[in-house]
């Protein structure tokens, strides 16, 4: 065992900072002991079954164990979206959000995995599956902030695109301010992110590799490479959700939905 791994005791330890969490909260009389409790126990079961799946896939590497572990985490990233939903989706706009994600996400899992890194074999899970993670996740809440941002503005703003459509406007163009306030609103934490990158916080992922053992140079280059990744998912599939979503608001008369 290297010096650097983590005894299960140390692991242990780790759970003072709950400890503290709990006596604040209970303190300042917030309930939200229970809460606490149950995502930190969830947390920890998760990533404990996670690991030992992982640690199975990587130690046996087959396409067929890579595809499935990508189609489950991208169903699940999908079906968070629809739950994160402020206002209850129709069934024309999940099917749009589960499209975009699906193209969007494995457009850019092919183009980084082959061509960026070009991972030989192309479904090496060890590279595939962390890398899939961190692109669906951004992705994910990128399309979420998308979505509740494209539903309010349809639900606050219904007035003035109906008097856009009044006026000889077509569905996209009246729709076109909440669109784009849907994108901007969806892509600002993914930007945010990049300015505060190596002065603000280092990345976990290349934190990560610093502490097994990495170059900080190689981790950088990696670092930077994923982070362009992650952009480059999550603007092109939250672009062409904007793109199609807002036609779920729509009938064939291009006419507003009543809901």
């Amino acid at each position: 065992m290297s010096s650097n791994d983590l005894t299960l005791w140390q692991l242990v330890s780790a759970y003072i900072f709950i400890l503290i969490l709990l006596i604040i909260v209970k303190v300042k009389g917030i309930q939200r002991e229970k809460e606490i409790l149950i995502s930190s126990v969830r947390m920890t079961i998760q990533l404990m079954i996670v690991g030992y799946i992982l640690a199975y896939v990587f130690g046996n590497a087959n396409p067929v164990f890579t595809l499935v572990i990508l189609a489950l985490m991208l169903i699940f990233a999908i079906y968070n979206i629809y739950q994160r939903a402020k206002i209850p989706l129709n069934k024309e706009l999940k099917k749009k959000i589960a499209l975009s994600m699906t193209v969007g996400v494995i457009a850019t899992l092919i183009y980084f995995i082959l061509v960026t890194l070009n991972v030989k074999p192309w479904y090496n899970p060890r590279y595939v599956i962390p890398i899939a993670g961190m692109i669906i996740g951004n992705t994910m809440t990128g399309v979420s902030l998308g979505v509740n941002t494209l539903l309010e503005g349809m639900h606050t703003k219904k007035q003035m695109v109906e008097s856009a459509l009044m006026l000889g406007a077509k569905p996209n163009e009246a729709s076109r301010p909440i669109i784009n306030q849907a994108f901007d609103s969806a892509m600002l934490p993914t930007i945010n992110s990049m300015v505060g990158m190596g002065i603000v916080f280092l990345p976990g992922m290349m934190t990560g590799q610093i502490i097994g053992g990495a170059s900080p140079i190689q981790a950088i280059r990696y670092q930077i490479a994923v982070m362009l990744g992650i952009v480059g998912g999550a603007s092109l599939t939250v672009l062409l959700f904007v793109q199609i979503g807002y036609k779920a608001f729509f009938n064939s008369r291009c006419q507003l939905r009543e809901k």
